[in-house]
């Protein structure tokens, strides 16, 4: 396996950029998502990074070698796609050999390897199956014995999962990512599913228009948003985005107030100054608390039962700005209830309008997570 290095990558089809100077790294045996809607440049990414399509600007580097412009079939990966191209005339076992083959391995190696394979993936009882007769999650084993019996550098994975139901997809995740423990592979997954990414990335890169908006592990990406496109775009609901001016002393470093539906309330205080006089406060749903005595006020617009939980959909006293809390099912709320809302002061993230950044993050600096 290898280290996959991507340089101020760039590729524009026309006038049109779909990949804006993107520079990350994958280190040996990690297990990166790249995360986005359609459009976004990910799968653009990942081609090139297989060879499949030429950068327009930057370099890629596989290993310490600048592969940039050297030719697919050179550069020693194993690209899985979301149709599973798979040989249908063939059984399993000729399926998974067929890439050995084509590089000249024979016998008793060849045998070895398929074997090795078909056991990894817990499919040796298929392997004189023909594939036409298998069911979506077996095909896309079998799809995946045919990239891992190379042992190649790197895998590059673009939307595999995407062809199941999505009973297929819950285990096929479990299974994608305990197989990546067992080889400890280099992985690069393309995927808009953000609950595949959350499942199985060490690391997630959130894309939008070309642009990679934040790297960061699944945990700090939920917790600590760069941006607010990365905020709407993680967790189900999404945070929540409240227009919001400084408070009484203003927005600088160590100011800890802000202003919320003509209410002030505490935060952490800034670590770091600000411009521009009006700001974002982001919190998520599970950090909004329903509380009779609390002075912002809202009304219940709706509620959704989820089980053991509820989201509840609320509109502040303006009339415009609506929010959403998850609280317990048990709790009694209805449609046209008055309510108050505390919002969790350690939980909360500041961005800016002008530009979407994130100015001071929830936890940030250490703070407590409870």
């Amino acid at each position: 396996m290898a280290e996959i290095r991507v340089e101020k990558l760039r590729k524009a089809f026309g006038d049109f950029v779909a990949v804006r100077d993107s520079t990350f790294t994958v280190a040996d045996g990690e297990f990166v998502c790249l995360l986005g809607p359609s459009g976004c440049g990910k799968t653009t990414t990942l081609r090139m990074i297989a060879g499949l399509e030429l950068p327009t600007g930057g370099r890629i580097l596989l290993g310490g070698e600048d592969v940039t412009m050297q030719r697919a079939s050179l550069r020693d990966i194993a690209f899985v796609f979301q149709l599973f191209a798979l040989y249908p005339h063939l059984n399993v076992r000729a399926n998974i050999a067929f890439p050995l083959q084509c590089q000249g391995v024979r016998g008793a190696e060849l045998a070895r390897r398929v074997e090795q394979a078909a056991a990894t993936l817990r499919i040796t009882h298929l392997l004189d199956a023909r594939v036409s007769g298998l069911s979506s999650g077996d095909r896309q084993r079998v799809a995946l014995g045919r990239a891992i019996v190379r042992e190649p550098k790197a895998f590059l994975m673009d939307e595999p999962l995407g062809a199941l139901d999505a009973e297929f997809r819950h285990l096929m995740c479990g299974e994608l990512r305990a197989l990546h423990d067992r080889l400890r592979a280099t992985t690069v997954y393309v995927t808009h599913d953000q609950s595949e990414a959350m499942t199985m990335a060490d690391r997630i890169a959130v894309m939008n228009l070309g642009t990679i908006e934040q790297l960061a592990s699944p945990q700090e990406i939920y917790d600590r948003p760069a941006t607010t496109f990365v905020a709407e775009f993680i967790g189900s609901p999404p945070m929540n985005l409240l227009p919001c001016a400084a408070g009484a002393d203003g927005l600088r470093p160590g100011a800890d107030r802000v202003r919320v539906g003509g209410v002030e309330l505490a935060m952490p205080a800034l670590a770091e100054g600000a411009a521009g006089p009006e700001f974002v406060l982001g919190v998520r749903p599970e950090h909004v608390e329903l509380a009779d005595d609390a002075p912002l006020r809202a009304s219940v617009y709706g509620t959704e039962y989820l089980g053991t939980l509820q989201v509840v959909t609320l509109t502040l006293a303006d009339g415009r700005t609506t929010l959403r809390a998850r609280v317990r099912s048990e709790l009694p709320v209805r449609a046209g209830d008055q309510v108050g809302l505390r919002l969790a002061p350690g939980r909360l993230s500041l961005f800016s309008r002008a530009d979407g950044r994130a100015l001071r993050s929830a936890l940030h600096d250490g703070a407590a997570h409870g």
